[in-house]
């Protein structure tokens, strides 16, 4: 099969579009053919070699942790799945390779896919849809309580923005440019432009934060939250010092692969409750350009 792999640590050009064996299946696992995937920031992360300690992997190895595609094999021991379903999923770190025309990944972090969108867009999902929906569930966000969501026009947040609003919380989120419109779209109630006003001095009193930025965002966001609110975050530990000194909790989430999450998130994009947000759209061979690009708005995908 034709494949992305990297050989060693590094720049966007350690990126080799080759020829790879066809992952071999074990028991639980169900082999997919790729239709497409996308690029995720965690993967320029991994291919520069930031999480080698955390997630210590053999060259070569294929990137990529999102995938939407067709049942081609299973294992002897699958239950949820036949030959020629459509599906999507977010396989484990530690596996992966969904640059590649085939990947095998274990049942239970499979979903079937939405059925009222395409591959790529199905593809655009699985990744940032579920680390939306683990904040929420981490937070027991309620109908009627206020949440912060900083970056909504990234991955994350634009989904975390539509999951709120179903579950009839007021959202206020960031942004800049043309991530103003594309937010106000997904039906955020209030939008502050980062670039031109600090959140800190317009927003108060919100029972969740979701954080995806760390840093001084993180350190501004304790002072606008109410007694007993939460703060999630996702790219950089919160200071619990900080959560108890002003009467708040704290919690880091990493998200874990998981295909009952999935199905959610099929719900409701066939409810039309969740959009994805579908950018730049590539070949495999050319994936390397998605690791030089400097972003934008919505998911790069790569079609297989």
């Amino acid at each position: 099969m034709k494949a992305i792999r990297i050989h060693e640590y590094g720049d966007a050009n350690v990126l080799r579009y080759e020829d790879a064996d066809k992952p071999n299946i074990l028991p639980n696992d169900v082999l997919i053919r790729v239709i497409a995937t996308s690029f995720n920031p965690v993967d320029a992360k991994i291919r520069q070699g930031f999480m080698k300690d955390n997630l210590p992997k053999t060259f070569p190895f294929v990137l990529g942790w999102d995938c939407a595609g067709i049942v081609e094999e299973i294992g002897k021991s699958v239950t949820k799945f036949k030959v020629g379903d459509e599906v999507f999923t977010m396989p484990e770190f530690a596996r992966g390779g969904t640059y590649a025309e085939f990947v095998a990944v274990d049942e239970n972090q499979v979903a079937l896919k939405p059925k009222t969108i395409s591959f790529p867009e199905s593809a655009s999902l699985p990744m940032v849809a579920q680390t939306a929906l683990t904040v929420m569930e981490t937070s027991q966000l309620q109908p009627n309580q206020r949440i912060l969501i900083h970056g909504g026009a990234g991955g994350v947040g634009s989904n975390a923005i539509q999951i709120a609003k179903a579950l009839g919380a007021y959202v206020i989120t960031t942004a800049s440019g043309d991530g103003i419109e594309l937010v106000k779209s997904l039906g955020a109630d209030e939008v502050i432009d980062y670039k031109t006003t600090s959140f800190k001095d317009v927003v108060k009193d919100v029972d969740v934060v979701l954080d995806v930025l760390g840093g001084q965002t993180q350190e501004d966001s304790w002072q606008v939250m109410k007694k007993g609110g939460i703060l999630i975050a996702t790219a950089f530990p919160p200071n619990q010092e900080k959560a108890e000194q002003f009467g708040v909790r704290a919690q880091f989430i990493f998200t874990q692969p998981r295909g009952e999450a999935l199905e959610k998130i099929a719900q409701m994009v066939d409810k039309k409750q969740i959009r994805p947000n579908v950018g730049t759209e590539l070949s495999l061979a050319n994936a390397q350009q998605a690791h030089e690009s400097k972003g934008g708005n919505g998911k790069t995908i790569i079609n297989i």
